[in-house]
């Protein structure tokens, strides 16, 4: 992914209908592979988790990444997803979404960190946290000084586990949250440590929401499927 590169990235949540259930195993493996190749077709980079059984209400998540340089990428990308899930859709019921852009932090110099996760890669670790994030009014009528310096102390928490990679998508004013926050780890336990540590911070008094929280599981789609079969 380059630099300055902006991304739409695109989180659905879906659980498998009774209809789905009451189909022959051959018959669900035919819908999700159907899935899966409408999927392909289009031009985003796609990845799929099992949610189940860390998560009651959503059996799978599907991750679609796509270059959103030109403004009308939102609106394409959208409906080659509609394309790629509608026929699915007696069988894959969508339960929410979350989704998002890439900008530039304003709280760190680099362009880009090592612990950025990638969108792209071709490699992903074992799991994959994601949930929405909401700050309160009062941290945005601080001054920019202020929000820096209790940034700060988040960064250098964050560093502390440069095995645990991150992607903070942008949603103001297109979804009910400010932002998207993804992090992959090979290491829940781990990943949680971070969490605690990163709750004691100064910042974590102006947090307004951060739920709900998915942890899922990455495979090979069509392992992921198959699991469902």
């Amino acid at each position: 992914m380059a630099p300055k590169q902006r991304v739409l990235s695109h989180f659905a949540f879906f659980t498998f209908t009774d209809a789905y259930w009451a189909l022959p195993p051959e018959e669900r493996r035919h819908v999700g592979g159907r899935l899966l190749d409408g999927l392909r077709r289009g031009r985003a980079h796609v990845e799929l988790y099992q949610l189940f059984p860390a998560r009651g209400d959503a059996d799978l998540l599907i991750w679609s990444s796509t270059v959103a340089e030109d403004p009308c990428a939102a609106a394409t990308f959208f409906h080659q997803y509609a394309q790629a899930t509608t026929p699915a859709r007696a069988f894959l019921r969508p339960t929410l979404t979350f989704w998002g852009f890439t900008k530039p932090s304003i709280y760190t110099r680099s362009e880009r960190s090592p612990q950025e996760l990638d969108p792209f890669a071709q490699e992903r670790k074992a799991y994959l946290i994601v949930y929405p994030f909401v700050k309160t009014a009062d941290w945005y009528l601080m001054s920019r000084d202020a929000r820096q310096g209790m940034m700060n102390e988040h960064i250098r928490i964050g560093r502390q586990y440069p095995e645990i990679t991150q992607l903070l998508l942008y949603s103001f004013g297109l979804q009910d949250q400010e932002f998207i926050v993804v992090y992959e780890t090979d290491d829940l336990a781990h990943f949680s440590d971070l969490v605690m540590e990163l709750r004691s911070s100064e910042a974590r008094r102006f947090t307004e929401r951060d739920t709900p929280i998915f942890t899922a599981v990455h495979r090979p789609a069509e392992e992921t499927l198959e699991v469902f079969a």
